[in-house]
């Protein structure tokens, strides 16, 4: 499968979840946190480092405060 059809179904998915109510949100949130630097490499890996950087961009952006969360958590920062 090409990594750009999976790269638009994670994006469909993700404006599923994002219509969840926030509870529900969490578990299919953390799939797609897994699944989104997987797709960003393969999205690389075909198409240039260029594309990567944007999609690594557009990711961080997207999941800037449950990073922040886990950078703090990882750290021992107090949350």
């Amino acid at each position: 499968m090409s990594s750009v059809i999976l790269a638009s179904i994670w994006v469909l998915v993700a404006t599923v979840v994002a219509f969840l109510p926030m509870r529900w949100q969490v578990p299919p949130g953390i799939v797609l946190l897994v699944a989104a630097p997987v797709i960003i490499m393969m999205l690389g890996n075909e198409h240039g480092w260029m594309l990567a950087l944007a999609g690594t961009a557009g990711f961080v952006s997207m999941f800037r405060k449950p990073l922040l969360h886990c950078w703090r958590k990882w750290r021992g920062v107090e949350l």
